[in-house]
């Protein structure tokens, strides 16, 4: 099992953390809208955290030599489905290979963010 680490995530600084590359697959930790540079929540729309945490999960995959054209499964989590449209337009701008995906509400998130998503993707 290889441990993937970003330049701007080291090693485990909470909920923004990294991924597992095993036999082939990268599995990412579940991301969410932490602005890497600042290490805060700064988006407060459901639109631009989800821009940021795509953001973060193309920067994860990328360190571990994959990509998010290489996703074949991703779990979201939302904290209010409302706003399931408005996240898939933005989702739908960068998992253009539409991999598998669920789609559920939680009650709470880490920082009280509005989505967070985990991906499994082929190296």
């Amino acid at each position: 099992m290889e441990k993937i680490y970003t330049k701007n995530a080291p090693d485990a600084i909470g909920p923004y953390s990294q991924a597992v590359v095993v036999n082939g697959l990268v599995f990412t930790s579940g991301q969410i809208a932490i602005n890497t540079a600042s290490g805060n929540v700064e988006a407060a729309t459901i639109e631009a955290q989800t821009e940021q945490v795509c953001t973060n999960l193309k920067n994860v995959l990328e360190a571990s030599g994959s990509s998010l054209e290489k996703a074949v499964k991703t779990v979201c989590f939302l904290k209010d489905m409302n706003d399931f449209a408005a996240f898939n337009a933005v989702y739908g701008k960068y998992f253009t290979e539409k991999p598998a995906r669920s789609c559920v509400a939680v009650k709470q998130l880490p920082k009280d963010v509005l989505v967070e998503v985990e991906v499994i993707a082929e190296v």
